[in-house]
């Protein structure tokens, strides 16, 4: 399937956003630890109180690849990054 824009406009391949809406729900968790966010909040900080369809469905699609990578986990209601997640975040930094 192809989409169409307006001329002039470029848009990115649907994978490029899903991951960069990742990056940014990863950031947030390892940039909010110890401190455990709910999904409430984090759809909140992401993307605010009007969210549409489209946008909380790409977080809650961010939430399941990152917790099937083993970058995140889910414990009860909360969500925490994981060891690696925290390590990669630490030496990333470190690099910058």
């Amino acid at each position: 399937m192809h989409h169409q824009d307006s001329p002039g406009k470029q848009s990115s391949p649907p994978g490029d956003e899903d991951q960069k809406v990742e990056a940014a729900v990863l950031r947030f968790l390892v940039d909010e630890h110890p401190a455990q966010a709910t999904k409430a909040e984090l759809m909140l900080a992401l993307v605010g109180q009007d969210q549409s369809f489209s946008e909380r469905d790409a977080v809650e699609r961010a939430i399941r690849e990152l917790i099937a990578g083993g970058l995140a986990h889910r414990s009860d209601i909360y969500l925490v990054p994981s060891r690696a997640a925290l390590y990669f975040a630490q030496l990333w930094d470190r690099g910058e």
